[in-house]
Formats: structure tokens, sequence, C-alpha cells
């Protein structure tokens, strides 16, 4: 199995995976608890889907009982330039690096497919792969593996990597030889919790999903807590903060896989123009591209947040077009935004 192994890493490598290492399914005890205390906390908000699957999210031994062995993942998205200069354009949008070309399930999942087929082919056996979508604790198996270590932030992070790489699975009944779990190498750094801007870390290794910018922008319908709306600045979609000051990305290598360097249309896009998308036009153009999943309205509500947080006085037509719209989430963003941009003109805090 040893020689099959190696020939899978290099398969792995040779499909654009950047990093493959193995753990057993069992190999996560750990998870069950955290993921209860996650949940009695009330972090996981409206992602009630957490909850209602975690028998198998807290023990992926129970996801497929058959299978022995999880081959893991990572693949390189980091970005060419520095995330955090483009929250300096205040009237201009912010889009999490990872969503700014096609979408990653897309792309990693052709490649576990590909990867997969080529392990039955070789050696038989059966194999279920997963990526993100499903109820797998990947970050702990991740670690388990050795692929990278659960950081501060609670995001994998590699020291051949960074914080930049997605993670896929592939689940096999082959009885592969595992990798060495992989040790905390954050040390005393902190920097990823003191630079969220809504304070989302209770603790070190704790995230409270509530405040995450990721979550308010992306998976949390309505509207957003006033208190929470001028922390999110210019970020319209996801918030790469945490990951982007981690000192590990030092090491981290641009991104092979085309499909995720960045749109031009999605650096700095105006946020005058995205205010402006109805139903069809957002669909359209966000084709192939995680942000579609959001819909429209979730999306202009981000956009018109971001737009009162500009202090911009010639954005304040785009906010007062919105404040009818027939979606009530939208119309109150609008109308927040009016506030806003008026006591910006008027020097008001």
């Amino acid at each position: 199995m040893e020689a099959l192994k190696d020939r899978l890493v290099a398969q792995a490598l040779a499909e654009g995976f950047d990093a493959c290492r193995i753990c057993r399914p069992w190999d996560v005890p750990e998870v069950p608890d955290r993921l209860a205390a996650f949940l009695d906390a009330g972090y996981h908000g409206q992602m009630s889907w957490l909850a209602e699957r975690s028998h198998w999210r807290g023990n992926p031994a129970a996801l497929w009982p058959e299978a022995k062995s999880v081959i893991m993942l990572g693949e390189s998205y980091t970005p060419e330039s520095d995330p955090l200069e483009a929250l300096n354009h205040k009237s201009a949008a912010t889009v999490s690096v990872y969503a700014q070309n096609r979408d990653y399930h897309d792309l990693v999942k052709k490649r576990l497919k590909r990867l997969a087929r080529w392990l039955i082919a070789e050696s038989g056996g059966e194999v279920k792969v997963f990526v993100d979508t499903a109820p797998v604790p990947e970050k702990p198996l991740g670690q388990a593996a050795g692929l990278g270590w659960q950081g501060k932030h609670t995001n994998l992070v590699s020291r051949e990597l960074g914080s930049w790489f997605f993670i896929g699975s592939i689940f096999t009944t082959l009885d592969l030889p595992v990798d060495p779990v992989e040790s905390d190498h954050c040390g005393s750094c902190r920097k990823c919790l003191d630079i969220c801007p809504t304070n989302a870390f209770p603790a070190p290794y704790q995230l409270d999903a509530r405040r995450c910018i990721s979550y308010l922008t992306i998976e949390h319908k309505g509207p957003v807590d006033p208190e929470l709306r001028p922390l999110m600045g210019n970020r319209i979609y996801g918030c790469d903060d945490c990951l982007a000051v981690c000192p590990w990305n030092k090491f981290a290598v641009t991104a092979r896989e085309i499909g995720y360097h960045a749109r031009p249309e999605l650096v700095g896009p105006p946020l005058a123009e995205l205010a402006t998308l109805d139903d069809a036009g957002f669909r359209a153009f966000f084709a192939g591209s995680p942000i579609k999943r959001i819909g429209r309205n979730r999306f202009v509500r981000n956009v018109l947040y971001a737009i009162g947080n500009s202090g911009d006085a010639a954005l304040l037509a785009s906010a007062q077009n919105l404040v009818a719209d027939d979606a009530e989430e939208v119309a109150d963003a609008a109308r927040w935004a009016v506030i806003r941009l008026k006591h910006a003109a008027n020097g008001m805090a």
C-alpha cells in the first residue's frame, strides 16, 4: 500500500492539487464535543443544518461506516495581491478572494472525481468525494491527516500553503497508510484575532459566526443587526481579514488554477453599478460564481450597507433609488444607507 500511496500523491499533484495527506475517519474524536459546544452557544446563527446533521458532522466514521481511509486534498487559491488594500477604496466593493471567479466547488469536485476514478482503476475499492457542502468536518480531518492545523481563526493553516487553500476529501474503503497529525504552529501570534472588525472570536480557536462578516454577507437572511453594519465596511461578499494577516502566508504560492484568478470586473467593482442589478442582471453577472447562490436581494442588501459606509455623497442617489424596493431587506438597507450618507454629508457620526 505504500507504493500505491506514493503513486496517489503523485497523481493528486498532477491533477492540480497542492497537497495530499491521509487519515482515518475515526481520527477526530474531539469533534463531537467541540461541535456540541459551538451549537450550544448558538454560534452557528441561522445555519440550522449544522445542528440538523450534527451526528454525521461530529462523527465522519458514521457518514460511511465502510470507509477505512480519508484522503485529504489541498488546493491553493492564493491571490496575487494583498486583499486588505481593497478595503481602502470605500466607493468600490470588496469581494472575498475565493469568490472572485469560478465556483471552487465545481473545480475541486472535478479534480476529486478524476483522482477517485484513477484510484479505483489502480486498486479497486469504493470511494465517495466531498467538497464543503456535505456534513464532513474537513478542517479537523485535515489536521488529523497532516494537511495543516486549525489556527486561532479556526481555519486550516499549512506550513506550505499558508491560509489560502481549498479542502476536498475522498473517503475510500481502501486501507491506506496514514500521515502524522499536524501540530499547532500559531505560537503567541494573534494577528487574525486582533484584525477582526466585528470581534467575532470570543477566544482563540472559537468563532461566533453571528458576528463574522463572511456569515453576515453570505448566510444571514434578512436585515443585519444595525450595530454590526458600520463594521462591515465595503465587504459585500465574505471577508478575508483573518486569513490575509496570517504570517504563514509568506510560504504560499499563487494559485495555479486560472479559474481562481480574479475576474477584472470583480476587482473593486463600483458600488453604484452593483446597486442597479435586478434579479436577471444579477444572475447573468454571477453565472458560474459562488456569489450567485445568495440571490439578488441579499447581495444588493450587502451593497447598500457598503454604500452607507462609504461616506460618498455621490452614492446617495443609488441608495434612494432602492428605498421602495419590493424586497424589505433591500429597502431597509437602502433607508439605512440614505441616513448614513446624509449624516456623513452633515459631518455627523
